[in-house]
């Protein structure tokens, strides 16, 4: 009975966002990127510089063959630091993962 539910998953990509502003500006930005592998999915805890009125309207969250796309809007007014912390579930399985214009291998631990 699983396998025929398996059979017949139709692939998607959803996400969860938090983020929190952690400075009043990009000085302090470190470039450093974690992931976390889970079973709903990979955890990805960055830091961005944003718009001061950044909003979860303002990602975009799609998939391109087996890369998942991450674009934020580029900020038209003053920048804060905020922390990300994005939770990717997509399915089928993706290898890469690209930030606005970063691209990432995803090696999820077993």
């Amino acid at each position: 009975m699983i396998l025929i539910f398996a059979c017949n998953r139709k692939p998607f990509v959803n996400h969860k966002l938090k983020f929190e502003k952690i400075s009043e500006n990009c000085e302090n930005l470190k470039p450093s990127f974690r992931m976390v592998s889970n079973v709903a999915g990979e955890r990805y805890e960055f830091e961005k510089c944003l718009a001061t009125n950044f909003s979860k309207d303002q990602i975009n969250v799609s998939r391109q063959g087996d890369t998942v796309l991450i674009t934020f809007e580029k900020p038209q007014t003053q920048v804060l630091l905020y922390k990300i912390t994005l939770d990717i579930d997509s399915y089928p399985r993706y290898n890469f993962i690209t930030i606005d214009d970063e691209t990432f291998n995803v090696i999820p631990s077993n």
